[in-house]
């Protein structure tokens, strides 16, 4: 484009394949940010769901031990 722009010539000839290679490199472009996104967008929720059940497994849990610590204090008095 810039030596469209030190020529100073419009046409279409002169134009056009500045044109398209902007277009493929823009192609280029989406063909690889497509792909990646959709992967993020899937890791990303498959990490939130396994947040989620991380979450639930640590209330569990803690409510296990608090149990049994409740019940050892209390066959000690």
């Amino acid at each position: 484009f810039q030596a469209i722009a030190a020529s100073k010539n419009t046409s279409l000839a002169v134009v056009a394949p500045g044109i398209a290679e902007a277009l493929l490199a823009t192609a280029i472009g989406l063909l690889a940010a497509i792909p990646a996104v959709i992967a993020y967008n899937k890791l990303s929720s498959d990490a939130s769901k396994i947040a989620v059940r991380m979450e639930g497994f640590a209330d569990e849990f803690s409510a296990i031990l608090s149990r049994q610590i409740d019940e050892k204090v209390a066959q000690k008095t």
